[in-house]
């Protein structure tokens, strides 16, 4: 069995969890996500199972659009309800509008200084193994990009928002920034993952849905359909070259090749995905494609 799984994570479940129920509901450990969401956090988790476990690479790496509340003035250790409060301030009166100004100030690259309780690792240990004992040790900034922050809805002292944003950036360290820089402190208080890419949690099912290795397998997204990326279509002469590695020139093709570098599926007439290559710079010939992630067996 192979293919991609959208699930819909509950709350108080870590992604550890729903990776080990489809495992025992599918009957096998070959299964992987492709990105983490909080326990309090709902939504939309994607798992690749099998061989699609070769395509997590560029599903980790799609961007996310979220959903959420923040808090104002409350501060915590975690940035999030979870955690111990640290502090209590007054929320000044403000509008959607001025909030909204703040939020804008944290648009497109930003250094993001990631949360003692998070999987980032300092020194080989990650932050929340070192929180569980009471460490706090000095974080690096990290570079991370927020293409859309927008206030929804402002019920004092509760901001509703809608995020997104680029891999690697933590929704607890905005709300806790955007906090900061209103002056009275904010923490996350709810957070749903709504879509990775072009995947929507509307297409996903409950994680609680899946007991059985039919229930699985109904549910499982061919790897043709799990990427968003440009796509070429191999003649069947040359398929046996894709899963051997060979590169793959204009004359193996029967589609038009692509016009840029960069990644590339590669599928065969039937439209089962092959493999995932990356193509060089376009030549006097056209570009030559050469298979990276080879997620078929041999022809």
């Amino acid at each position: 069995m192979k293919g991609v799984l959208l699930v819909d994570k509950p709350v108080g479940h870590t992604s550890h969890d729903v990776v080990n129920m489809i495992r025992k509901a599918a009957g096998m450990r070959r299964v992987g996500h492709t990105g983490t969401l909080d326990p309090n956090a709902t939504g939309l988790l994607i798992l690749c199972l099998g061989q699609a476990t070769r395509l997590s690479e560029f599903l980790t790496n799609l961007d996310k659009v979220y959903e959420g509340s923040m808090r104002l003035g409350v501060t915590t250790d975690s940035f999030d309800t979870e955690g111990e409060v640290v502090a209590e301030r007054p929320v000044p009166d403000l509008t959607a509008e001025a909030i909204q100004e703040v939020f804008n100030s944290f648009l497109g690259e930003i250094d993001q200084l990631p949360p003692m309780v998070s999987a980032v690792k300092v020194g080989g240990k990650r932050l929340y193994a070192l929180a569980r004992k009471g460490e706090t040790v000095e974080r690096q900034p990290r570079r991370v990009t927020i293409h859309e922050f927008e206030v929804l809805a402002f019920e004092a002292p509760e901001v509703h928002f809608r995020l997104r944003c680029a891999r690697g950036a933590y929704a607890r360290a905005l709300a806790h920034d955007v906090g900061e820089q209103i002056g009275c402190g904010a923490t996350l208080a709810q957070l749903r993952r709504t879509w990775v890419g072009h995947h929507c949690v509307d297409n996903a099912a409950p994680a609680a849905e899946f007991q059985t290795r039919d229930d699985v397998r109904e549910r499982l997204l061919p790897m043709a359909k799990a990427l968003d990326l440009p796509a070429v279509v191999v003649r069947r002469s040359s398929e046996r070259a894709v899963v051997n590695g060979g590169p793959l020139g204009p004359h193996d093709l029967k589609s038009e090749g692509v016009t840029s570098p960069g990644w590339v599926q590669i599928k065969t007439e039937s439209g089962e995905l092959l493999a995932v290559g990356e193509a060089a710079e376009p030549g006097p010939m056209g570009s030559l494609i050469r298979p990276k992630r080879v997620v078929c067996g041999r022809k």
